[in-house]
C-alpha cells in the first residue's frame, strides 16, 4: 500500500521509528504540537492536509493522533479512507493500548507524562511556553485575549497554571530507540523542581507499528470510509464514523 501519515510532531521519533519497519510505502508529515489547545485551528490544518491527499495515489491516510480534546471530531474522509487509533490522547498511543493506560490511570491518576517529543517541543518553544499550562502557553494566551479580552485572559491562564498542584508523579515513557536523548536527566530535574516522584515507564510502540503495517483491527483502529467523518463515541469505542452531510 501507499500510505500518507499525518502525525503530531510530539510523535516524531516514534513515527519515524515504526515507518522504517513498515512493509508499505509511507509519506510522513508532522503538524505542530499543541493543536489540542487550539482545536479549530488544528482541525482546519488536518483537514487541509487530508484534502490534498490524492485518491489515485494513496490507499489510506493514517492519523497519528488521539481524540485529543475532540480535535478529530468533524474530520472528513474525501477520496481516501482515514485510519485513526482508538485513543483519547497520545499517551494511550505511547503506552500501546487503552487497557494499559487505564491500568496506569487507576493505579495513580496524579501522573504527568513525559516523552521525547514533549521534551523536544519544550526545548524548541522555550520552557515557559510548555510548562505554564502543560501545553502551548503562548498560543493559549493569545487565543484567550482574542476571545475574552486581556484581563480575562490573564485570569484564565493563571487558573490553568494551577494544574501542577494536582500531580504527584512525573513519568517518562521510554523506548530503546530514544535512550541516547538524555531524557531521564531532564524529567528528573522537572520532578525535583515540582516535588514530584520520578518514575520511568516502558513504552509500547505496538499500536503505531500495527497502524503503519496495515493491521487495522476494529478493536484498536477506526477506518473512516470516503464520504464519512469522525465523531466521538462515548460508549467505549472513543471514535466512530458517520456519513458526512451532503455538500460538506
Amino acid at each position: 500500500m501507499y500510505l500518507n501519515v499525518l502525525a503530531c510532531e510530539i510523535m516524531l521519533r516514534e513515527v519515524c521509528h515504526v515507518v522504517t519497519g513498515s512493509p508499505h510505502i509511507c509519506d510522513v508529515s508532522f503538524l505542530d504540537q499543541g493543536y489540542h489547545d487550539r482545536v479549530d485551528e488544528g482541525r482546519a490544518a488536518l483537514q487541509a492536509a487530508i484534502d490534498t491527499t490524492r485518491g489515485d495515489r494513496y490507499d489510506a491516510v493514517l492519523l497519528g493522533y488521539g481524540l485529543c480534546n475532540n480535535l478529530l471530531c468533524g474530520l472528513r474522509a474525501r477520496s481516501v479512507p482515514l485510519v485513526v487509533p482508538r485513543a483519547h490522547d497520545c499517551i494511550t498511543v505511547f503506552l500501546g493500548s487503552k487497557k494499559t493506560y487505564e491500568e496506569q490511570f487507576s493505579a495513580l491518576p496524579g501522573t504527568y507524562w513525559y516523552t521525547s517529543g514533549w521534551l523536544e517541543c519544550r526545548t524548541r518553544r522555550g520552557q515557559d511556553a510548555m510548562d505554564q499550562t502543560g501545553g502551548n502557553y503562548a498560543a493559549t494566551y493569545e487565543q484567550y485575549v482574542q476571545q475574552y479580552g486581556e484581563d480575562n485572559a490573564k485570569y484564565l491562564v493563571e487558573a490553568l497554571g494551577a494544574w501542577v498542584e494536582h500531580y504527584e508523579r512525573g513519568a517518562l515513557i521510554s523506548f530503546d530507540f530514544d535512550r541516547l536523548a538524555d531524557l531521564e536527566r531532564q524529567v528528573r530535574a522537572i520532578c525535583d523542581e515540582r516535588g514530584w516522584r520520578y518514575e520511568q515507564v516502558r513504552g509500547d510502540i505496538g499500536l503505531l507499528e500495527r497502524m503503519v503495517a496495515g493491521d487495522w483491527s476494529d478493536e484498536a483502529f477506526l477506518v473512516v470510509p470516503p464520504g464519512h467523518e469522525i465523531v466521538a463515541d462515548w460508549h467505549g469505542g472513543v471514535v466512530r464514523a458517520k456519513p458526512s452531510e451532503p455538500g460538506t
